[in-house]
C-alpha cells in the first residue's frame, strides 16, 4: 500500500526539501492552504484536504482538517483488523506521518499590545488536534514538530525502509510537549486578560511555560547539568532580560547570585552599590553618587568582593569603571553604561557586562522552587512597607538622624538568608550574619565583622534582624559592641524580655511587625 503523509505547516523550513524527499521514495502528500501552495509551486504533486474530507476549506481556514475521514485516517491501529476493516469499508487511506507545527500565537502575544481577535485567530485548533492524534497512534504513525526533524526522518526511511519505535516514541514524546507547551502559553496570555478583573489567587491546577535560553556549562557544581529557562510570556524585567554587553557565558551560579543583586539593588532610589557572593549581600551602601556608594561597599567587606557580583542602580561612568577593574569580579550589573565604561571593561574581556532593566512589575509575581514530589509557590516577597506602622516600643526613642539607616537596614536584611543580622551605619553595612542555625550565631558574626570595618566601637550603628528574638541575647550583645538601635519584626512571646534589656542599656528598638524569612 502506498505511503502517505499530511503536512500543514506555519513554520515552512525545509517542508518542501521533505515533501520531495518523501515524494522521492513513492509517498504521496496530503496538505492544507499555504502549506500546498508552497510545495505546488515546487513541483510537488499534492492531494488537497478537500479530496479527502469531500469539503472545501471553511470559515477563512478555521476548519479544514477537523473531519473524521482524516482522524479515522491518523487513529487507526493498524494491528488491529477491525479497525482495518472500517477503514477499508469506509474508502479511507491510512495516513502514516503528519508534518505539522502550529500558528505563532506565542509571537503574536509576546512583547507587545495586540488587539484580543488577532490573539485568538492564532490560537490553533486543528493542528494541536492532528498531532495529538498522530501522537497517541506512534507505533503506526510518525509525528513531526520539529522542521530539524525531517532529515533525520527522510534518512531512517531511505536506509531502514521505516522508523525505530524507539525513533517513533521521541517523535511522540516531542510532539505531546509541544502542544502541551502551546497550550500553557495560552493560558498565561488568559491569565494576563483576567488580571485585573479577579483576585489571581493560586488556580488549582498551576501551568507554566517557560522555554530554554541555553545550556550551562554546569549546575551548582561541575557534576550537576545545567540549563536556563526564561518564562515565555512574563514581561518582568530581570537577568533572563539582560543584556550582555561582554565576558565569558553566564553560569548557574552567576545567573543566582546576579538574581540576588538585582532583586536587592532595585530596593533602593539613592545611588547604591549591592555586593553579593554566594547569593547574600556582603557589601551594601547608598550614597550621594555611585562612586561613594562603591566605596563604601567596598569598604565594607573588601575581602569578600573577590570574584563576587556588584550592581549598581545608576549609569556607571568611565571613572567607576576604572576602579572596578581593580579587582577581580565576576559580574558587573547596571542599568546602563557610558561607552568609555564598556571601553574600560573591554580590557578585562572575562568580565561578564549586564545591562538590566530596574522598572518594577505592575503587581506581585510567584515564584517557585522544586521539592521532592512537588512544588513551592509563593508570591514574591516585595511588600513596600513605607515605615508609617513601625511602632518605637521602647523607653529611648531614636535619634532622627538613625531613621535612615533603620530604613535602610530593613531593605537590606529581607536580601539575606535566615537567619540574619545586618548592622549598619550612615548608609553602608558593616556587618552581615547570614543562614546561621540560630540567631546569635548570626549576630556575633555580623558584629565581629562590624568590628573589622570600624575597629573598637559600633557606637551609633543599629542592627536588623529578619525575624523576631526568641531571647534578649542578641540585644545584650548588640549593646556591648556599641549599637544604639535595633529594628526587628517583633511577635515573640518574649518581647518583653528583650524591650527590657533594650530599656535597661538604654537603646532604642522598633518593632516592624513583618518578618522577612528568606530560604
Amino acid at each position: 500500500m502506498v505511503k502517505r503523509a499530511l503536512l500543514s505547516v506555519y513554520d515552512k523550513s525545509g517542508i518542501v526539501e521533505f515533501a520531495q524527499g518523501l515524494t522521492e521514495m513513492g509517498w504521496e502528500i496530503i496538505s492544507t492552504g499555504g502549506t500546498a501552495r508552497a510545495l505546488q509551486g515546487a513541483g510537488v504533486p499534492v492531494i488537497p484536504i478537500k479530496e479527502i474530507t469531500g469539503l472545501p476549506e471553511i470559515l477563512d481556514g478555521r476548519v479544514k482538517t477537523l473531519h473524521p475521514t482524516i482522524y479515522a485516517a491518523l487513529l487507526a491501529r493498524r494491528e488491529d483488523p477491525s479497525h482495518l476493516q472500517t477503514l477499508a469499508q469506509m474508502g479511507i487511506v491510512p495516513i502514516d506521518l503528519v508534518a505539522v507545527n502550529l500558528y505563532p500565537f506565542e509571537e503574536t502575544v509576546a512583547g507587545r499590545e495586540v488587539e484580543l481577535g488577532e490573539a485568538l485567530e492564532n490560537i490553533d485548533i486543528g493542528g494541536p488536534a492532528m498531532i495529538r492524534a498522530a501522537a497517541k497512534n506512534f507505533p503506526s504513525v510518525a509525528v513531526a514538530v520539529n522542521p530539524s526533524r525531517y532529515t533525520d526522518i527522510l534518512r531512517a526511511f531511505r536506509e531502514e525502509g521505516n522508523l525505530s519505535q524507539e525513533f517513533r516514541l521521541l517523535l511522540a514524546h516531542e510532539a505531546f510537549q509541544h502542544t502541551a507547551f502551546y497550550d500553557s502559553v495560552i493560558d498565561s496570555y488568559f491569565k494576563t486578560l483576567r488580571r485585573e478583573k479577579v483576585d489571581r489567587g493560586f488556580p488549582e491546577e498551576l501551568v507554566v511555560s517557560y522555554r530554554k535560553t541555553e545550556e550551562l556549562r554546569y549546575g551548582e557544581n561541575p557534576h550537576q547539568k545545567a540549563a536556563f529557562y526564561r518564562d515565555v510570556l512574563d514581561q518582568e524585567m530581570g537577568i533572563a532580560q539582560a543584556r550582555q554587553w561582554q565576558g565569558k557565558k553566564l553560569s548557574y551560579n552567576n545567573i543566582n547570585d546576579a538574581d540576588a543583586a538585582l532583586r536587592l539593588i532595585k530596593e533602593f532610589n539613592e545611588p547604591a552599590c549591592v555586593v553579593i557572593k554566594h547569593t547574600n549581600p556582603c557589601g551594601v551602601a547608598i550614597g550621594e553618587d555611585l562612586d561613594t556608594a562603591y566605596a563604601k561597599a567596598y569598604a565594607a567587606d573588601p575581602i569578600s568582593i573577590f570574584g563576587g557580583i556588584v550592581a549598581f542602580n545608576r549609569t556607571v561612568d568611565e571613572k567607576l569603571a576604572k576602579e572596578l577593574n581593580k579587582i577581580f569580579l565576576e559580574i558587573v550589573l547596571a542599568p546602563g553604561y557610558e561607552t568609555k565604561a564598556l571601553e574600560v571593561f573591554a580590557k578585562k574581556p572575562n568580565l561578564r557586562v549586564l545591562e538590566v532593566d530596574l522598572s518594577e512589575p505592575e503587581e506581585k509575581t510567584y515564584e517557585m522552587k522544586k521539592v521532592l514530589g512537588g512544588l513551592l509557590v509563593q508570591e514574591e516577597d516585595n511588600i513596600k512597607e513605607k515605615g508609617s506602622s513601625w511602632r518605637v516600643i521602647t523607653e529611648k526613642k531614636p535619634e532622627e538622624k538613625m531613621w535612615p539607616d533603620f530604613r535602610f537596614a530593613w531593605q537590606v536584611v529581607k536580601h539575606v538568608k535566615s537567619n540574619a543580622i545586618v548592622l549598619v551605619k550612615d548608609g553602608q553595612t558593616l556587618g552581615v550574619g547570614a543562614g546561621q542555625m540560630n540567631r546569635i550565631d548570626a549576630a556575633r558574626l555580623a558584629i565581629e565583622h562590624a568590628k573589622k570595618v570600624l575597629p573598637g566601637s559600633l557606637e551609633g550603628a543599629v542592627l536588623a534582624s529578619d525575624a523576631f528574638f526568641p531571647f534578649p541575647d542578641v540585644v545584650e550583645e548588640a549593646v556591648k559592641a556599641g549599637v544604639k538601635g535595633i529594628i526587628q519584626p517583633g511577635g515573640s512571646i518574649k518581647d518583653e524580655e528583650s524591650i527590657k534589656a533594650a530599656n535597661d542599656k538604654g537603646i532604642a528598638m522598633v518593632f516592624t511587625s513583618v518578618r522577612h524569612f528568606r530560604h
